[in-house]
């Protein structure tokens, strides 16, 4: 699989000899922070065939059906403080819907901050993790899982009404080794457009971000409210206005777009 992948990739590609690829692995992240900690390159690329421990957000599962989907982590060494890298979730987000787009014809939304939707239901999600150094960042970890050939059926129970596949949405098989490659060489490009870029990648990420303007419960640390989502800020946040029109900006949390994924 690993040679299928590099060959749907540009010659001498940067990133070509720094590609890993696993039949079954508990979590790309986890392995992806290890072997960061043990001095791994920048551009570092884990793909697994199948995750028995994957993870979401907020320490959530995400289903990693073996041959099903793609399952990939990249190391990054940025040099700069965390606090510029509030919107590199953003900017993968974007950058997986431009591969995406350009292997299989559709645009995915995206819902603030890190899941990829299709009318509605979940095609996939986005972890980032980073490590701190004296007040630098040490490596940031950046996890993308896509559903690509699930039928409905394949879906675990608790899951199966909100999620979706590639294959559902088109009607047709996906090639994971082309997707794959697409999504390697458009996270490269992000790479390189990460700082310099950053406008312009929020002006697309607004395009895509489905939550905006729309009704949402906010979750944080078990405290609930309900506003409405008007914008995202310089630095991938999300601005929101409170029921009594007080304009703020969440960083964190749980968002969900009510009416959606069965929330209220």
């Amino acid at each position: 699989m690993k040679n299928k992948i590099l060959a749907h990739l540009p010659a001498q590609h940067p990133w070509s000899d720094r590609l890993h690829w696993f039949d079954s692995i508990s979590s790309t992240n986890d392995l992806a922070k290890q072997m960061a900690k043990d001095g791994a390159p920048h551009g570092t690329v884990l793909i697994a065939g199948h995750q028995s421990g994957g993870r979401g957000r907020l320490g959530r599962s995400f289903s990693s059906p073996a041959g099903m989907g793609i399952y990939m982590s990249i190391i990054l060494r940025p040099d700069c403080t965390p606090e510029k890298l509030m919107h590199l979730t953003c900017a993968t987000a974007v950058a997986i819907c431009d591969a995406v787009q350009s292997v299989l014809g559709f645009r995915p939304g995206i819902k603030w901050t890190n899941d990829l939707v299709y009318e509605k239901k979940k095609l996939g999600g986005i972890l980032t993790e980073l490590s701190v150094n004296s007040g630098k960042t040490d490596y940031a970890i950046v996890g993308i899982g896509i559903n690509c050939l699930q039928s409905v059926q394949d879906f675990p129970d608790e899951i199966r009404q909100i999620a979706t596949s590639a294959k559902m949405i088109t009607g047709k098989s996906c090639d994971l080794a082309f997707l794959s490659g697409s999504m390697i060489h458009a996270l490269w490009q992000m790479d390189q457009t990460l700082f310099c870029g950053k406008e312009q990648m929020l002006k697309q990420y607004r395009k895509d971000c489905i939550t905006l303007g729309q009704p949402i419960k906010i979750v944080q640390d078990a405290h609930i409210t309900y506003a409405t989502a008007v914008d995202i800020d310089a630095d991938g946040g999300l601005i929101v206005a409170d029921q009594d029109g007080t304009l703020r900006t969440v960083s964190f949390g749980e968002v969900s777009v009510r009416g959606m994924y069965g929330y209220i």
